[in-house]
């Protein structure tokens, strides 16, 4: 090789290394910005209108990062209010992570739960979030009793937002749904076909919204758990980590949390390598009990400290093998899980409440 051959392979290698570099600064840097601005602010916070309690909420526990972690992700419908109202979560689900064993756990809490609200006296657990992150935070901390570091709060168009951004998602549904409701001029119709098929942003939020069967509530929840663990399975992907800056920015509008730009990092990291053992409805079955409370339904818990050993013996169960064929996987539920998981204690019949169309 001449020596003028070895100059032009040198700076070939060498303008090969800059555009990498070049493009992994815009990468970081597109990602930190879109995290960065995750955090809102002012009146660009959903609760900058929000009346502080008489007493300071509770600062959320700091995350060290070697510790599990546990995050609130509320899902709400936002349609039709006044910037700054905050409507009360239709969906309540909590992201328990191990970072030293890599497992997860996954809970969905049920809406009509009648809980202790601090400083807010004796309501649903829905309502909880109307009072601040930091308040609806350490109602579910109460609750399951376990630390809740942070929250992630969004609404219809940010899920719609996150499925489409990640291409959709490929998965099993178990039966028919459709439901129709003139109330919305039809915009969130449920017309879904039994059988695999591909999800976009709008059909899966038909989805996991769907609540008009035996199992009401009950199944929905499952199903919001099944499908989430399919879109994080999704997110893992090398497309969508290629993708990550768009999918953020997509998302990003919709997206409220406590979470700084260092925990995402390092939560990032944790979660990738993060398998999720544990799918629960809280309460569970036997530990619930229907209630009247002022003429209307809600839902009450038998035993609040057996609720609390329920949530560290799911926690503390190691990952078993899905060897059977009937085993839900992270790509979608099994045909009539919702009815196997009732018999388990995951699900259960139909709540006596009729509630405004429900948020993933």
């Amino acid at each position: 090789m001449t020596k003028r051959t070895k100059r032009i392979t040198l700076w070939s290698v060498i303008g090969v290394l800059v555009v990498v570099l070049a493009f992994a600064a815009y990468y970081f840097f597109a990602i930190y910005k879109q995290i960065d601005d995750f955090s809102k602010e002012g009146e660009n916070s959903p609760f900058y209108q929000v009346q502080p309690s008489h007493t300071k909420a509770e600062e959320p526990p700091k995350w060290e990062g070697t510790e599990r972690v546990n995050i609130l992700l509320m899902g709400v419908d936002a349609r039709g209010l006044q910037k700054g109202e905050v409507p009360r979560s239709d969906s309540m689900l909590v992201a328990s992570i191990d970072p030293v064993s890599k497992q997860g756990s996954l809970f969905s809490i049920m809406r009509d739960t009648y809980v202790d609200i601090p400083d807010h006296g004796q309501e649903r657990i829905n309502t909880a979030i109307t009072h601040g992150p930091d308040v609806a935070m350490k109602t579910v901390s109460d609750l399951l009793g376990i630390p809740i570091q942070y929250y992630v709060y969004t609404d219809f168009q940010g899920f719609i937002a996150l499925v489409d951004a990640v291409g959709g998602i490929d998965f099993d549904v178990e039966k028919d749904m459709h439901y129709t409701s003139a109330a919305d001029d039809h915009q969130y119709d449920i017309d879904l076909k039994k059988g695999m098929q591909h999800l976009d942003g709008k059909t899966a939020l038909e989805y996991v919204r769907f609540r008009h069967d035996a199992l009401s509530d009950f199944a929905r929840t499952e199903r919001q758990r099944n499908f989430l663990a399919a879109v994080a399975d999704k997110l893992k992907s090398t497309t969508s980590i290629m993708n990550l800056p768009t999918i953020l920015n997509k998302v990003n509008p919709y997206v409220d949390t406590n979470l700084s730009v260092t925990d995402m990092w390092k939560l990032a990291t944790v979660g990738y390598k993060t398998e999720m053992n544990a799918s629960e409805q809280i309460p569970p079955m036997e530990l619930l009990k229907e209630e009247n409370v002022g003429g209307a339904s809600v839902i009450g818990i038998k035993d609040e400290d057996a609720l609390k050993q329920y949530v560290q013996d799911s926690l503390n169960k190691t990952a078993e093998p899905s060897s059977s064929p009937d085993s839900p996987d992270a790509s979608g539920s099994v045909e009539d899980s919702s009815a196997n998981n009732a018999a388990s204690g995951n699900s259960g019949s139909e709540n006596a409440e009729a509630s405004p169309t429900p948020s993933p």
